[in-house]
């Protein structure tokens, strides 16, 4: 997907590299990364937050359009 300089790039859950809710694929998709490095340091943050990121997970699924 590419961006003219007129437009922003969406912040939003992703309806193609998702797993769960697509937010991690959205995450990957904004920054053009691969998805599946957001989701290892999703895991990550999750581990080492002690369930903190799982929160945040949550509430940016809830909060960020699909």
């Amino acid at each position: 997907m590419t961006f003219d300089s007129n437009t922003t790039k969406p912040f939003a859950r992703s309806t193609t590299q998702r797993m769960l809710g697509g937010v991690c694929g959205g995450i990957a998709e904004y920054f053009g990364v691969d998805a599946n490095l957001v989701r290892a340091g999703a895991v990550l943050a999750a581990f080492a937050t002690g369930g903190t990121a799982v929160l945040v997970y949550l509430a940016l699924w809830m909060l960020l359009p699909a």
